[in-house]
């Protein structure tokens, strides 16, 4: 993989189908057609689809066909507006990024991990026809590096399983501390020709995150000027060199899959964040899919940023 075309300017649609109340009503309700249409015009090329394997899975992994229909219903808006898609398994059934779901289990069961592949074989079957618009993301944010062989295994076993159904579509991945971009090093060599290394960057995080109330030690009143958070383009540009060093030597690319900025923040000082990390990503010819599209602290859409979104979009 020289280059992941069509994937270049994006923007996530977090808590439409992941970190949300799983009902037929929020799924109805959260995101518009109009929405998909409205990133459209902002430039963008893809979206990223988080999604949790409630969507898709009942309680017993069993398939739920209602999930699958939403998945086509967002993938038919997206290409009426010109739009690829990456595909993110967001939660496993024993696995979350966020402590708070009480997800366990799942890098230390065998029966939790073929539940996922299994997952994944359905997922690449139901999606292959869209394996022109859509990529996969295997899952979002191994957090402990303590995992980072088993993870290994698991997304070759996972690429495999899926290779069967979905031979041409191409997957992401990431490693380790949130798909930090230090733990890029660690993946093992590309699967395939159409494997991409993904990561995420919200740094320095005490700007990104300031007054988070799930941060650890962050007060909710603590706030951060742009300028005092010293970040710039050449910052940016050091953050992604050995990611982006490592996936060139093993014959892929780079992919940022999640970046931003609370909505605490001055919306000046999150113009000037994207400004800077903008030109790194310019500068490194890497796709990328701004954190988020609407609400879940980091709207880009909601009316905090109103004043600045004409500036704000043209560095996504």
């Amino acid at each position: 993989m020289k280059e992941f075309k069509g994937y270049k300017k994006g923007v996530n649609l977090g808590g439409w189908f992941s970190q949300c109340e799983h009902t037929t009503e929020h799924y109805e309700d959260f995101i518009a057609k109009s929405d998909i249409e409205k990133i459209a015009s902002w430039g963008a090329d893809h979206v990223r689809l988080p999604i949790d394997y409630e969507l898709l899975e009942t309680e017993n992994g069993e398939p739920v066909n209602e999930g699958f229909a939403y998945i086509d219903r967002a993938a038919e808006w997206c290409r009426a507006a010109g739009l690829n898609m990456i595909l993110d398994l967001h939660k496993t059934a024993g696995y979350s990024f966020d402590e708070g779901e009480s997800e366990k289990g799942f890098f230390e069961s065998p029966l939790l991990q073929e539940r996922y592949f299994r997952l994944w074989e359905r997922i690449a079957e139901h999606c292959a026809g869209y394996s022109g618009m859509m990529c996969f993301e295997l899952l979002n944010e191994v957090t402990e590096q303590s995992v980072s062989g088993i993870w290994n295994g698991i997304v070759r076993e996972c690429i495999g399983r899926i290779r069967k159904y979905a031979p041409d579509t191409v997957i992401l991945v990431g490693s380790y501390w949130q798909n930090s971009p230090d733990a890029v090093k660690d993946l093992d060599p590309p699967y395939d020709d159409k494997v991409v290394y993904n990561c995420h960057c919200y740094d320095p995080l005490k700007f990104t995150h300031q007054g988070a109330p799930w941060v650890k030690d962050m007060p909710v009143d603590f706030r951060m000027s742009f300028k005092e958070s010293g970040v710039d383009r050449e910052y940016f540009l050091g953050r992604f060199k050995e990611a982006a060093e490592t996936a060139a030597k093993n014959g892929t690319v780079l992919y940022c899959g999640e970046y931003g900025v609370i909505d605490r923040a001055a919306p000046e000082d999150t113009v000037e964040w994207y400004r800077a990390i903008h030109e790194a990503f310019e500068e490194l010819d890497m796709g990328r899919a701004a954190w988020s599209y609407k609400a879940m602290d980091f709207g880009l859409s909601d009316e905090g940023l109103k004043g600045v979104i004409g500036e704000l979009i043209k560095n996504l």
